[in-house]
């Protein structure tokens, strides 16, 4: 049976959209009257990037790529700029946009694409976001990525923040599409136009990031402008500092906070939190085994990737993927304080610059924070700080440069204390 008559036959008692726009909202049928016309010549196994986000003709040529087993390369708008390395390193053979299809050509094959051909499954190409190196393609079997949403799972009114070339947000439009619920795409992703959007569609779930919680503390919004409909606002993509969330959970008694935590390469993972203002968590589901090697957290998954387009296999000879995500362990749960690739030297004595962070954090008026390591001739290492403040605060830097002395150990000490922006991508993670 085809996904879309699949999905027509689950909705066919249900008189409701699935998706709320700015301007309209989707139902089921609506996706059929959508022309497909410009994705005949496309045919199985051809690798398509699709350029959307959470609209009707996007999501119609998702489905309908899907169905005709492609590998699709799911993209937005705003990495534009990126674009051209994204096609060549997915080996890219369509590029779809606003109803228009264009043939790509090139002469370079891949052997996991080539697998997949074999198998006649349609694919599925994710680039990572780290902030060093190029973006990794991560290539899934969409075929196995569907599989995990034929299990009935409750759902409720929820928000689309994370966005079309996000593992989370495919996942969140999936789980709606097969659960009969309903995703709510706000006009933008300011703190005000999420917070309006929640209140005039009757939001019950938020999915965030960590800097977008911050900024929406900061707003001073929240609570006067929280919906009451709001029932779990979730977290995740990037840390979380205690201190935000010790705030929020403060200012909002009646809204369950729960971390996610995840990474394309292993497929949708799930999470538990110890309570809602902890940052420790159980990490598993069905499929996921996880196990800690001096002090650093390691997960094998059923649903994990083939493999990257462009890089070699992250995984070791038992399947395991390291994460890079120090841990700090409270029984049965987990807390992840910090990745290797973040720990700073400083003359033989190492720390995290989450440590720093969180104490600058704490520090009356600092709004955002970033600690990042530079090389020094002499230490080896040292740190430096960049923050932000919060309007109207009356600031003295040399006062919160005597606030750092006696809160951290002298190694720990910024060499050097700057306002300045700190960057914010356009997944709304410190870049």
């Amino acid at each position: 049976m085809s996904l879309m008559r699949t999905l027509k036959e689950q909705w066919n008692t249900v008189d409701s959209p699935f998706l709320i726009l700015p301007e309209n909202s989707l139902r089921i049928e609506d996706l059929e009257r959508q022309t497909s016309a410009h994705l005949r010549n496309i045919r199985q196994g051809d690798v398509v990037a699709l350029v959307g986000d959470f609209d009707a003709q996007s999501i119609s040529d998702l489905l309908t790529l899907i169905e005709k087993g492609v590998v699709l390369v799911p993209l937005s708008a705003v990495t534009s700029s990126d674009h051209e390395y994204y096609f060549e390193t997915a080996y890219v053979d369509w590029i779809v946009s606003n109803g228009f299809a264009l043939r790509r050509n090139h002469s370079s094959r891949h052997s996991l694409l080539d697998e997949l051909r074999d198998r006649n499954h349609a694919g599925l190409i994710l680039f990572s976001t780290g902030t060093t190196g190029r973006p990794k393609a991560i290539l899934h079997d969409m075929t196995s990525f569907l599989y995990r949403f034929k299990t009935p799972r409750p759902t409720m009114r929820t928000l689309s923040f994370l966005q079309f070339d996000h593992i989370g947000g495919i996942n969140t439009l999936f789980h709606t599409l097969f659960n009969r619920g309903v995703v709510v795409v706000p006009p933008d992703r300011s703190v005000n136009g999420v917070l309006r959007t929640c209140k005039s569609h009757d939001v019950e779930v938020l999915p965030a990031t960590p800097t977008f919680l911050r900024m929406m503390l900061l707003s001073g919004l929240i609570p006067a402008d929280i919906s009451t409909s709001l029932k779990v606002i979730t977290y995740g993509t990037e840390r979380m500092d205690q201190p935000t969330l010790s705030e929020l959970c403060r200012l909002l008694p009646s809204v369950d906070f729960r971390q996610t935590y995840g990474m394309s390469e292993l497929g949708i993972l799930r999470v538990k939190s110890e309570s809602r203002n902890s940052l420790f968590m159980k990490v598993g589901g069905e499929g996921v085994e996880t196990r800690i090697e001096n002090g650093v957290l390691k997960i094998r998954s059923k649903s994990r990737m083939l493999g990257y387009l462009n890089s070699e296999s992250p995984f070791d000879a038992d399947g395991w993927y390291d994460t890079h995500d120090i841990v700090e362990l409270s029984g049965e749960f987990l807390k992840v304080i910090g990745r290797t690739t973040e720990v700073i030297n400083v003359g033989g004595l190492k720390f995290m610059a989450s440590e720093v962070e969180r104490v600058a954090l704490g520090y009356p008026g600092i709004a955002m924070v970033q600690v990042i390591p530079r090389n020094n001739p002499v230490t080896g290492q040292h740190c430096e700080l960049t923050f932000t403040i919060n309007r109207g605060v009356k600031f003295s830097l040399l006062a919160f440069r005597s606030y750092l002395k006696t809160q951290l150990p002298s190694h720990m000490m910024p060499l050097r204390i700057q306002e300045g922006e700190v960057a914010i991508n356009h997944r709304f993670k410190k870049a």
